[in-house]
């Protein structure tokens, strides 16, 4: 062999080493498609627990003495809680404490309106259902009654809430949540509303005083 083809012959082999060593390198940096779906799934895991590194947030709503009633919380049977409060000209928003993390989630919005928190608000919890009543109103710092009349559901992770707004109604005054979890029934001023896990609220919302409630 002469000394062009030696040194021919030499150059490739350098360069297939050199694309084997680059490929080996690029597989360290980049995940197969089998890591890249683990990645991804771990990140589901993470959004569906959810960070719980925040504080418990209150109420912005001044009220003389204590406790508020723009402040609401529930504890389940498994240590977690749930916390509800107003805040001004922005609506209803929620919390939940998770006993293995020790914090509170990032406040999230049930229900955003711009109108007066009325009266308090109402929360149980029963075999891992949380369910929640809240009043709004035009002129409710004037003693007017609400406007707007808010019930609230949620299940498992605690992180989807089933919302019903009812107009022009005095509000619920009471909420049973059945054994097992799985129907909520809100009652007032001769009403009922009922809640269930396998369809949820009723899909027609409340107009006026009476209309859209189941029975």
């Amino acid at each position: 062999m002469n000394r062009t083809g030696a040194r021919a012959l030499a150059l490739g082999a350098v360069a297939v080493f050199g694309l084997v060593a680059g490929c080996g390198q690029s597989a360290g940096q980049a995940p197969s498609r089998g890591d890249a779906v683990g990645a991804a799934a771990q990140q589901v895991d993470r959004a569906a627990t959810g960070d719980h590194s925040y504080p418990l947030r209150k109420s912005d709503i001044p009220w003389s003495g204590s406790p508020s009633p723009f402040d609401a919380q529930v504890k389940l049977t498994d240590g977690r809680r749930v916390a509800m409060h107003y805040m001004k000209a922005k609506g209803l928003f929620v919390q939940d404490y998770s006993p293995t993390a020790k914090g509170w989630s990032k406040p999230a919005v049930v229900y955003k309106t711009r109108t007066e928190a009325c009266q308090g608000i109402t929360l149980k919890a029963k075999d891992g259902t949380v369910a929640a009543f809240a009043d709004f109103g035009v002129y409710c710092a004037d003693g007017e009654p609400p406007t707007e009349s808010v019930a609230a559901v949620a299940v498992g992770p605690l992180t989807k809430w089933a919302t019903h707004l009812t107009k022009n109604f005095d509000g619920w005054e009471k909420i049973v949540v059945a054994t097992g979890g799985k129907k909520v029934t809100f009652s007032g001023g001769g009403e009922t509303l009922r809640w269930t896990k396998g369809t949820g609220f009723p899909a027609a919302p409340k107009t006026a005083t009476g209309a859209g409630v189941a029975s």
